[in-house]
C-alpha cells in the first residue's frame, strides 16, 4: 500500500513543496521590494501593509493555479473555473466599477504618487478647486484637511486625473 502511494503521489508532493517554497520566496521578494520603495519614497506604514495584502492575494491566486496544475486538474477545467470566477467578479465589479478603479489607483499611487502625508497640495479642478493638507491615503480615497479644518475625502481615481501643485512639503511635521 505505501509503495503504491509513493509511486502515485511522490512526484506531485515534491512539486507541491517546491512550488510553495518558490512562491513563498517570490512573496518575500515582492514584499521587501514594496517596503524598500515605501522607505525610499517615505510612504506611510499603513499604505505599505495595504500593498502587502494585495501581494498576498496575487501570490495566493498563482499558488492555487499552480497547485491545480501539479495535481493533474485538466487545463480545460482550470480555464473553465477561472473564466467563470473572473466573469462573476467582472460582472460584480462592473456594477461597482469605481471601487476597482479606486483600488487600482491606490496601487499606482503607492508607487508613483509624488506627494506624501503631510504635504499641502492644491487640486486644480475647474468646478471645485481644493487646497488642503494630505492627512491620510487610504485604499479608496485621500483624506484632505482644509485650512477651515474641513475633512474632504477625495477618490483615488480622481486624484490621478487632476493636475496637482505642491504648496508646502510636510506641513504636519
Amino acid at each position: 500500500m505505501s509503495s503504491e502511494f509513493l509511486e502515485l503521489y511522490l512526484k506531485p508532493i515534491i512539486w507541491t513543496v517546491v512550488t510553495l517554497i518558490i512562491l513563498i520566496i517570490f512573496r518575500l521578494i515582492l514584499k521587501s521590494s514594496a517596503r524598500r520603495i515605501a522607505k525610499k519614497t517615505n510612504k506611510n506604514e499603513g499604505r505599505t501593509r495595504q500593498m502587502a495584502k494585495y501581494i498576498n492575494v496575487l501570490v495566493s491566486f498563482i499558488a492555487i493555479f499552480a497547485l491545480l496544475l501539479i495535481w493533474g486538474v485538466d487545463y480545460q477545467n482550470i480555464a473553465l473555473i477561472f473564466s467563470s470566477v473572473f466573469a462573476v467578479i467582472g460582472i460584480g465589479l462592473f456594477a461597482i466599477w469605481s471601487i476597482l478603479s479606486n483600488i487600482t489607483s491606490g496601487i499606482l499611487m503607492f508607487f508613483y504618487f509624488p506627494f506624501n502625508i503631510g504635504d499641502k497640495i492644491k487640486i486644480h479642478d475647474k468646478d471645485f478647486p481644493i487646497e488642503a493638507v494630505i492627512e491620510d491615503i487610504k485604499a479608496f480615497q485621500l483624506h484632505l484637511r482644509t485650512s477651515e479644518n474641513e475633512l474632504i475625502t477625495y477618490p483615488n481615481n480622481l486624484i490621478l486625473q487632476k493636475p496637482i501643485s505642491l504648496i508646502e512639503k510636510d506641513v504636519i511635521n
